[in-house]
């Protein structure tokens, strides 16, 4: 006697619909984050967004690097914006807050890590990490990127990503510290080149600059003969991204 198949059993309608609404209500708050960040970083600019790993201690020399940059960006009447943790982040913050313009910690909620730190002077925290993601590329007239692991180098490549594609204006990224950076810039060069899966024009979207006051004058020459504020076609790209 062969045993009888079993029905497969229907799903919970009701469930169904529990789930649904979740995702509905999960929309709406997604949205609220986006207008809220919108609305209260809209006077910051022009920023500068500062990218380097969480992990890098108060003692570290890119730590102090870091901070004199930020600094003399702040000073030089840049907003200064990182993502409000601790480490590079911290340093950023802080060069900043000692500084003439805006200190801007785009914080994020996470299990069990970043903590805040205490050189803000706009702090917003995202629980989604697409809409602050989104928030240092509508808002920097550069990057810049100090040594870091997966998430700075997550940020960097997708502002080359965005610029090389033309969803997004082009602006300085600069990756300081040469030494650190060295080794990927000749990958670039001698793998992704050579297998013609980037053109030569791509790199040209990259600066290495170990000097502070040199990261400085690299924004003002590319912003020479140009406003800081996106042009129209510019804009058209942001709200777009």
């Amino acid at each position: 006697m062969t045993e009888k198949a079993k029905i497969p059993q229907m799903p919970d309608p009701d469930a169904s619909k529990f789930t649904a609404s979740q995702e509905a209500w999960r929309v709406f708050g997604i949205m609220s984050e986006f207008v809220e960040a919108t609305q209260r970083l809209s006077a910051i600019r022009p920023a500068v967004s500062i990218f380097g790993s969480a992990r890098t201690s108060p003692d570290s020399p890119y730590y102090k690097l870091t901070e004199e940059i930020a600094r003399l960006l702040s000073d030089a009447g840049f907003s200064v914006i990182s993502g409000g943790g601790p480490g590079i982040m911290e340093a950023a913050n802080k060069g900043a807050f000692f500084g003439k313009s805006p200190s801007v910690g785009l914080n994020i909620q996470l299990p069990h890590e970043q903590t805040s730190n205490g050189y803000q002077d706009i702090s917003q925290t995202f629980r989604h990490f697409f809409a602050r993601k989104y928030m240092f590329v509508r808002f920097a007239n550069a990057y810049v990127v100090m040594p870091g692991g997966f998430g700075t180098l997550d940020e960097l490549l997708e502002a080359l990503t965005l610029m090389q594609t033309g969803k997004s204006q082009r602006i300085p990224i600069i990756l300081v510290h040469e030494p650190f950076w060295r080794g990927m810039v000749d990958w670039f060069k001698s793998t992704l080149l050579a297998e013609k899966v980037i053109s030569p024009e791509d790199l040209d979207l990259i600066q290495l600059i170990d000097n502070p006051k040199d990261v400085v004058e690299s924004i003002f020459k590319h912003y020479e003969k140009r406003s800081f504020g996106p042009l129209p076609r510019e804009h058209e790209m942001l709200l777009n991204l």
